[in-house]
């Protein structure tokens, strides 16, 4: 799709302009971790050893505590899938290795999420190869494509298939999941761990999964582009990094967004600033959905949250 400048009503096309080399595009995306990925760097260029013989990219730290491998290509090849494999594999039973390098990073009490671990392969474009064999492998690998522009715009986006389905996948959706493209979707949900989404809705009341029904089904439907991503105690739903997190309780659906709190003020009487309190999702604004209506009350604000983001 191209991108146009608009100047007095005058759509004028932008050309795209490459960076020069695969540093500069790994660079940019290092210095701008947190807002792209909502990641902190662990490590560039990081060896993995004279046995392995190795260099990851670049290694971070995501908003979940999740370790986050990201790999670089400025053209087409198969090769970063099968290098992000390796490195994957490496990481995974080099956990050591990966903790003294985010203690040094960032520092000594650092927590880290070993549930999941986070690949993210970056290129201009992939062959339907490599698209065939992440959906297949089922492995946590992320798809991104890029396209920098001459006005110094970077557009990413993450590469989807059509009936795309991930291993241990499952959706609760049975009212419309045959009739709703947004509900459709969530057949995709991307495996973190052993967690799925009955996990968080296991033994909650009819009510509450109405309710998540009708959150998930809204949410899927602003993009295409956002994924629902279980953890143990709450279901994300995110781009680049999360947008709502949704934890379920008996009477309840705690909503975690990515708003301001100290800039932004929620629907009257179900909404509180999560700052300086305790919390498992990530996100410090919080809205408590109890009823369709204060469902309704939740909506404009979970879309501010998706805008805010960058979506």
């Amino acid at each position: 799709m191209p991108l146009y400048s608009v100047t007095k009503q005058a759509a004028t096309a932008v050309p795209q302009a490459d960076f020069q080399t695969e540093k500069a595009l790994q660079t940019l995306v290092e210095n701008n971790l947190e807002a792209i990925f909502r990641c902190r760097l662990v490590a560039t260029e990081f060896a993995t050893g004279a046995q392995h013989a190795g260099r990851i990219d670049t290694l971070a730290l995501s908003e979940e505590n999740n370790p986050v491998i990201i790999e670089y290509k400025k053209a087409v090849s198969s090769d970063l899938v099968n290098q992000s494999l390796f490195y994957l594999a490496w990481l995974d039973d080099h956990h050591g290795d990966f903790t003294i390098a985010a203690q040094r990073r960032l520092r000594s009490d650092v927590k880290i999420d070993w549930s999941a671990i986070r690949v993210i392969c970056i290129a201009p474009s992939y062959r339907k190869y490599d698209l065939f064999a992440v959906r297949k492998m089922g492995a946590n690998i992320e798809l991104w494509t890029y396209k920098r522009y001459a006005n110094d715009t970077l557009h990413l986006e993450q590469v989807r298939q059509e009936g795309e389905v991930e291993p241990g996948s499952g959706s609760t959706s049975r009212r419309s999941s045959a009739t709703t493209p947004a509900v459709k979707k969530a057949a995709q949900t991307k495996a973190a761990g052993n967690w799925s989404v009955e996990t968080v809705l296991d033994g909650k009341p009819p009510k509450i999964r109405e309710l998540f029904e009708l959150v998930q089904e809204f949410v899927l439907s602003l993009d295409s582009a956002i994924e629902e991503v279980p953890r143990k105690n709450y279901v994300a739903y995110r781009t680049t990094q999360n947008i709502v997190c949704v934890e379920a309780m008996q009477g309840k659906l705690l909503l975690f967004l990515k708003l301001d709190p100290k800039r932004t003020d929620g629907p009257k009487g179900i909404w509180r600033d999560m700052t300086d309190i305790g919390h498992l999702a990530t996100g410090d604004f919080m809205i408590q959905v109890r009823t369709v209506a204060d469902l309704e009350a939740a909506k404009p604000f979970m879309r501010k949250s998706y805008e805010t983001v960058g979506g």
